[in-house]
This record gives C-alpha cells, structure tokens and sequence, in this order.
C-alpha cells in the first residue's frame, strides 16, 4: 500500500461529538487542523449515534458555549420545534444536527476533515507525539502533528500512545467515593468482571404514523417488561424527535446492550464487529417487537446512510445509527482526576431546608496547583449509571428548580483534559481523566461538546506560543472561553445569570478572578437574576393565560379554559418569581407547549403583567 506524507498543527482523532467540537474551536483559534472519523458523518452522539434527546445542560444558564450555539441552531432548523418528547426540553432529526455542524466545518478555511479513517498506529518521541499513521482511501498517510486530541467515545488513542489509562470500575477504597463499591466486592462479585463499563445502546430510529398509537398488545420476549412501566405509547414518547420520528435508546428492559463488552476494546477488529452485529441485532428486534405490540403503528425510519464517505446523503435506507452510544470507555490518567465528590453540591451546615431554599448549588471548585479555579466547562447531569438488573444506588444530586429536576452543577478542570504522560495529548469526550462512577454524568452530549470546545481552544493556544498542553495558562484559556466572538462559553457555574444576561461575560470574569465572592448557591455577592418578563423570544411561543397554583414543593399547574398544564421553567428569571409564589394567582405566560411531556415551558411573564 502507497504512503504519502501530510501534516496539521492539530489532529484530532474521533467521530464523538468533541471531536467535532475540538476541531471547529482550535480552527477558529487559527491552529491548522485536521478531524479524522471512521465513519461517514462526524457529530457522534447528536447525530451519527442517533442520541437526540440530550440529557443535562438545560437550564439557560447552562446553554453557553458550542452546545448553546448548536441548540439555537437547531431552533431555526428543526421547524416543528424542539419540545417533543419526555426525556429532555430538545429533541431533533440526527440529519439536522449534522447538517449543522457540517456547514460549520465547511465554513473554516483552517479545517479539514477526513471521513472513513482507519488508526494505524501513533509515532512518539519522549515525552511528544510525532506523527499519526493512518489508512485512508486506500493508501497509508503518515500525519506529522504538533499537538493530538482524542475526540473518540473509547480513547481510542490512548493505548497507540502508551498513555496510561484508567477502564472499568474502582474502589471506594481509591478515593472514598460515596457510590463506588469495596475492593472486597470488586474482588468477589463476577458481576464486576462481567460488566467493565457502562452498557452501551445502538439506537434505532422509527417512524409514527398517523392517528394515536393503538396499544395493541405486550412486547414479545425478551422485550416484554420494556412497557410495564410506563405503558407502549409513553415508553415511545420518551424518545420523539421532530417528524414523528421515535429514537429508541430505551434501558427498562429494552435496547442496552450488556453482553461481551470486553470486545470493544480488543485490538482484533473480528471480536469488535461481532460485539456491533450484536448490538445491531438486538436493537432491530426490539423495533420489531415494538412494532409487533402497536399493531404496525410504528414502523423503522430509514434515515441513516449505509453508503460511507464524506459525501453520503443526510438521509439513507437504514433505520440503525451509523455508531453505537458508547456511555464509557478508556479514562485517560490525567493532570487533574474528576471524582463523584466533585459532581455533588457543597452544602454549608444547616443551610439546606431555610425557607428560601431552592435546592440550587453547585459542586466544589477545581483549583490548580497554584490556587486558581481551573474549571473550564460545565455540567449539571444528575449522574446515571447503565448495567443489567437494578438501578445502581448513586449519591444524590438533583434538586427541584424551575417545576422540575434538575442536578447539582459542577465544574470540568483543565486538567483532566491533558495527559500525565504526554506534552501534547489532549482529550475531549469521554476519554477525559475522571472515574469510572464521575463518568455517569461527564459523558452526557452538552458538556461533551463543551468540553471538545476547551480542547480545541487549548490546542489553538498551545501552537500559536510553543506551549506543552500541561504549561497552558488556564487564564488564557478561561478567557479565550468567555470571549470567543462565534459560542462563548462559561467555565463557571452562575444560577442566576443565563447565557443572554447582559453582563455574561463579567460575571464569568469576576467568579474566575475573585472566587470568594462565588456563593454556594452559584451566585456572585451583590448579584441579582434577571427580571421574570426578560428571556429572549423563540419559535412557537405563545401566552397561556390561567391561575397559576403552586403545589408547596417546588411544583407548578396553570389552570386554564382547558386542561391543567404542568409548568417548568429553564430561566432563572422567572424560577425565581415563581419560587416565590405561595398562593393561586391569575398569570399570563410566554412559553412552549410540549404535550408529550406533558408540561408547558414558560420562559417568562407577559409584558404588562404586574407581579408583587
């Protein structure tokens, strides 16, 4: 096989979403860069792996960065509106998203991107990475690097570049972990041996068809408790997209996957494609036993390409997704390690259960190792763990803000995304250097792509001066973040201030530069959350009218004309005026219908209505 010779200041290796992320941000940084993916498209969980319904980051405060830029975006694409399932406020088309993340490759004259990759092998010098030797278009190509990112779910890089890295489970003897199980256990029970990562699902897409869903009958075996708990038609609605499409990415006794899981990870390609033929078989049976229990009412949306290439069509004849939903893989060992105790919120003593308590604070802050906070993304995911069996017991973090659940926000270091072992290695999707019970709320689509952004912007910064990944300065790119002209992103967690505040960027600036005026419940001394009448205007909005009744326990019903609508709020303007709400009062709201929810999703008062 011919070997020809390229180069990029920056390869990143991957189809995951950070990969993307990581390569749009270090080219937008002026680094030269080069995205390499195995298969046709390059989103990984919001569009190849067919995972459009994100979990975490939907509260506005949390919507900056690449991933709030990417939502809006999608807000313009998808013209049915996002508020069309259940297990999250946004749902879209796979082909939309990546639809919008190929034009914003395509309009970065510093990036290329390569599809149909295949890893060969990782040249190395000391303590650098040299070049990355690869097949593609059937001949060899030797890529002469300055700084490498793995944007893979599986750290795909990690063991071509004798990085250490961490896989599978360890002991709360480690690290004092609140979830994480004993070594004694970890030593006796098989069932640790049996499941070294978290169960990974091959999503498959169907199609509604007109009129309800007829509940016909009961999934065949062994699919028949998939719908005991909810039923078939909300069991299908947890994952409705736009057009009527139903994303089956299901864990009650549906589409995970639990068998074999050593195959991901095995250097022989036949034990990886058997694990995927598996995975594949079993999440077209599960469509089909699901198809067999509507009566035929729900059928398979053939919306994936099976045709590789770049230049694949958006839409094709396979109803499976291009990847699998890898939730975990191999953990890079890094200059910083996220443990469960940096996801949970720090509460000082005796202030949970005041009367203003709203259950919103926020998880520790990171500092390097001369004492500055070293965060560079956030995530606010609950935390959630995928095994066979019995849900796995977590230490809580959710709280009751805005009619809904949401989690404890926490903060991604720097240095969890630069390897011990390498000057210029950088991870930006799951690979980051966290444990294997953090991983449950670190691998989540938002902060993914967030996450990805920080890499690439590190990447940029680390080229044009010369610098090794570890001697970044993370003020350089704390504020290379906040002030990025195209998605600025917030490093720092503030319950009051939402990614449209006017002072945005000050307040990131000021917690970053003076982290003692930072509360624990997210919010800077002096600071105040926006009015409840100012949130920006969005497709489909209307004003629904009624009494408003709050339920004494962070719950909200507006009672109009018609039926009792739930309300939820992703804005911290209007949370907090309805906090404040003791009694039934007549309002008039802004908001969304989203009738699979079921809730309505006010984001803030009409103008000239007159709270107290």
């Amino acid at each position: 096989m011919r070997t020809r010779d390229d180069q990029a200041a920056v390869v990143v290796w991957g189809g995951g979403s950070g990969g993307v992320a990581a390569a749009l941000q270090a080219a937008r940084g002026g680094a030269d860069t080069l995205l390499l993916t195995p298969g046709p498209w390059l989103g990984g969980m919001v569009s190849a792996a067919g995972v459009c319904a994100p979990d975490g980051n939907e509260l506005s405060p949390w919507q900056s960065g690449l991933w709030g830029a990417l939502l809006r975006a999608l807000q313009r694409e998808e013209t049915e509106g996002l508020d069309q399932n259940w297990v999250s406020c946004f749902g879209w088309r796979p082909a939309s998203a990546e639809r919008v993340l190929r034009g914003w490759v395509d309009a970065e004259p510093r990036l290329r991107w390569w599809s149909g990759c295949r890893l060969q092998q990782l040249e190395r010098s000391g303590p650098r990475l040299t070049a990355l030797v690869l097949e593609h278009r059937g001949e060899l190509v030797r890529l002469a690097l300055q700084l490498a990112i793995d944007g893979s779910d599986r750290g795909d890089l990690l063991p071509l570049a004798e990085a250490r890295f961490r896989m599978g489970w360890e002991a709360s003897d480690d690290w004092n972990e609140p979830s994480a199980p004993s070594q004694e256990r970890l030593e006796e029970d098989p069932f640790f041996q049996r499941q070294p990562v978290q169960s990974p699902t091959w999503v498959v897409l169907a199609q509604e068809s007109d009129g309800p869903c007829p509940a016909v009958g009961t999934p065949a075996p062994p699919f028949e408790r998939a719908t005991q708990t909810f039923g078939l038609e909300r069991t299908l609605s947890y994952g409705r997209l736009p057009g009527g499409l139903v994303m089956l990415n299901w864990p009650l006794h549906g589409n995970d996957w639990h068998d074999g899981l050593e195959r991901a990870f095995s250097a022989d390609p036949s034990d990886q494609a058997e694990l995927e033929q598996a995975m594949q078989q079993h999440s077209l049976e599960f469509l089909g036993a699901l198809r067999e229990a509507s009566g035929g009412w729900l059928q398979p949306a053939r919306v994936f390409p099976k045709a590789a290439g770049a230049g694949s069509e958006l839409a094709g004849p396979s109803a499976l997704a291009l990847m699998p939903y890898w939730r975990e893989g191999r953990r890079m060992v890094g200059h910083s390690l996220v443990l469960e105790q940096d996801l949970l919120p720090l509460i000082p003593a005796g202030a949970k259960g005041s009367s203003d308590d709203d259950g919103a604070w926020i998880g520790p802050i990171p500092v390097d190792g001369d004492g500055r906070c070293s965060a560079i993304a956030v995530g606010n995911y609950a935390n959630d763990h995928h095994y066979p069996g019995e849900d796995w017991p977590l230490a809580a973090k959710s709280c009751r803000w805005g009619g809904r659940w949401s989690g404890t926000p926490f903060m991604v270091p720097y240095g969890a995304l630069v390897s011990a072992d390498l000057d210029n290695l950088l991870a930006a999707d799951k690979a980051i250097s966290c444990s294997h019970m953090a991983n449950g709320a670190t691998r989540l689509q938002p902060l993914i792509l967030n996450i990805g952004q920080a890499a690439g912007a590190a990447a940029a910064l680390c080229v044009a001066s010369g610098t090794a990944a570890a001697a970044l300065d993370v003020r350089l790119l704390q504020e290379a973040l906040i002030s990025d002209p195209v998605a600025p992103a917030g490093p720092m967690p503030l319950w009051d201030t939402p990614w449209h505040h006017p002072d945005w960027k000050g307040r990131q600036r000021r917690a970053l530069q003076e982290p003692g005026q930072l509360q624990p419940r997210g919010n800077l001394a002096g600071s105040q959350p926006p009015s409840p009448f100012q949130a920006p205007g969005e497709p489909h909005e209307q004003v629904f009218a009624g009494t408003l009744v709050p339920d004494g326990a962070g719950g909200y019903t507006l009672m109009g004309d018609g039926r009792p609508w739930p309300l939820i709020t992703l804005e911290p303007g209007l949370h907090h005026w309805l906090h404040r709400q003791e009694a039934p009062r007549p309002v008039r709201l802004i908001g969304v219908a989203n009738p699979w929810g079921p809730w309505l999703r006010v984001s803030r008062l009409e103008a000239g209505s007159a709270p107290p």
